[in-house]
């Protein structure tokens, strides 16, 4: 559990959350704050430092409530079955529902929303395996979330309003070359301590030397002949 001591680098790493509940939202955020956290995330790698990320800042509380009104129906039009059948699911799986219900429902309330983006030539999205493309972006968007978080910041990262990524660009003015990687609602927590989340065991997950990997011990050496 973290405290109020500055963090460890592992500390860090371990303890930076996705907060949806406990954000203060009568706390203001000062914008030059997540600036400083925005220059550390363009330390990141990006594919042939061509550096075509685009950030948006919104601290404007009419850009906030109206891209929370586009965030609310992603999320009701994406989850509105499993909502009806809210009591039914597992724990978890509730818990982390309800908890992004809540994010929804007061997503116009967080103080700052930042947008990690990327300049295309055309605007048009590979086809096929696009990993190459967002690696270009998505470890500078969590670099922001780390920077945050060692300033005594949260965020949540999300990507929900992206099933209505075009009423977003929209209402953001964006040009058709800009599209959306994420969604980061920045305020200050609640709360200061945090553990690490629960997490599948790495055994669970590794594959070494290859899908099949080392499964099983390798077989001993043929005895030697004689004495």
């Amino acid at each position: 559990m973290t405290t109020g001591q500055p963090l460890t680098c592992e500390e860090l790493l371990t303890t930076t959350r996705t907060v949806r509940n406990g954000l203060d939202f009568e706390r203001e955020v000062d914008a030059e704050l997540v600036k400083d956290c925005l220059r550390i995330a363009l330390q990141a790698p990006n594919g042939n430092n061509r550096q075509n990320w685009r950030w948006l800042l919104l601290t404007d509380p009419e850009l906030r409530a109206g891209l929370a009104e586009v965030y609310r129906a992603a999320f009701h039009d994406r989850n509105a079955a499993a909502l009806r059948r809210l009591d039914e699911l597992p724990e978890a799986t509730r818990s982390a529902l309800t908890g992004a219900r809540r994010l929804a429902e007061r997503l116009h309330r967080v103080p700052v929303l930042v947008i990690p983006c990327l300049q295309l030539a055309d605007g048009r999205l590979p086809p096929g395996n696009q990993a190459g493309l967002w690696a270009s972006l998505l470890p500078a968007a969590w670099s922001y979330a780390l920077a945050a978080r060692s300033r005594g910041l949260v965020t949540a990262w999300t990507a929900v309003h992206l099933d209505r990524e075009r009423e977003a660009a929209d209402l953001l003015g964006l040009p058709p070359t800009v599209r959306q990687g994420a969604l980061l609602p920045t305020a200050y927590p609640l709360r200061t301590a945090f553990r690490p989340g629960p997490r599948r065991r790495l055994e669970e997950v590794l594959h070494h030397d290859g899908w099949q990997g080392r499964s099983r011990a390798a077989p001993p050496p043929p005895a030697a002949e004689g004495g």
